[in-house]
């Protein structure tokens, strides 16, 4: 039998965003001058192409790098230009970590290999040059992270935002503390920078995004369909 063939993949798509050309909005997005570098790695599996955000967020920033794949011998050759020090780019790994277990009440946490958070959070944070986002499900992330040994010569970070995904039911996500891609980087770019600005222009550009999926799903079901639900029950072995 013959693969079925994604009806979206039929379509043309925008060369910037990567979404068909229906739902992109890359004809809204401002520029945004950011002094922190931003490096996205996005697992070569995620493939969700109508609701991902990775590109969408690259697209603010003229030195964001986002490259596909599993594992780089490097932060350098992931970047593609060399790093003076690994140790001054923080990378967001959520894990088995929550901020709800350690004693703050900050939304930005750097912690160190056994989870706890490390002391002096102000200059390490202040201290960030550049940030790693790591784009795919929770297992794709997973991997990403154990995959490239490098990061943890990277400061890990990990996020306690004070609400949850504006993905609300287009995704379901295992934890609160689950952002999107954009949603991510607009946390950490705007904690950190101290410039709510960043914040305010990334989440417009997600808000417009989810908007017009929305509009798009209404009028065109087969190219936005809605989430499936996941069962989450194991199977028999017949």
């Amino acid at each position: 039998m013959s693969e079925l063939v994604n009806e979206t993949d039929l379509l043309p798509e925008c060369p910037h965003c990567g979404k068909p050309l229906p739902l992109c909005i890359c004809d809204s997005v401002t520029p945004i001058e950011s002094r922190i570098s931003l490096l996205i790695l996005q697992h070569p599996q995620e493939q969700d192409r109508a609701l991902g955000t990775a590109r969408l967020a690259a697209r603010h920033f003229k030195t964001a790098v986002v490259k596909i794949g599993l594992s780089w011998p490097s932060l350098a050759k992931a970047l593609g230009r060399p790093v003076a020090d690994p140790s001054r780019w923080a990378v967001l790994y959520l894990g088995s970590a929550k901020v709800e277990d350690l004693d703050t009440d900050a939304e930005i946490v750097a912690i160190n290999r056994k989870g706890e958070a490390e002391p002096g959070q102000r200059a390490i944070l202040s201290d960030i040059k550049g940030i790693v986002l790591l784009d795919g499900t929770w297992s794709q992330a997973k991997a990403l992270w154990w995959r490239n040994a490098w990061m943890l010569k990277c400061q890990r970070v990990i996020l306690g935002p004070k609400r949850p995904s504006r993905y609300g039911n287009l995704r379901k996500e295992p934890r609160r503390d689950g952002l999107s891609t954009i949603e991510s980087a607009a946390m950490l770019l705007a904690g950190i920078e101290k410039r709510p600005d960043i914040a305010e222009t990334l989440i417009g550009s997600f808000e417009r995004m989810l908007a017009r999926f929305r509009e798009v799903q209404a009028k065109m079901p087969e190219l936005a369909p809605k989430p499936k639900k996941k069962d989450y029950r194991r199977r028999r072995k017949g």
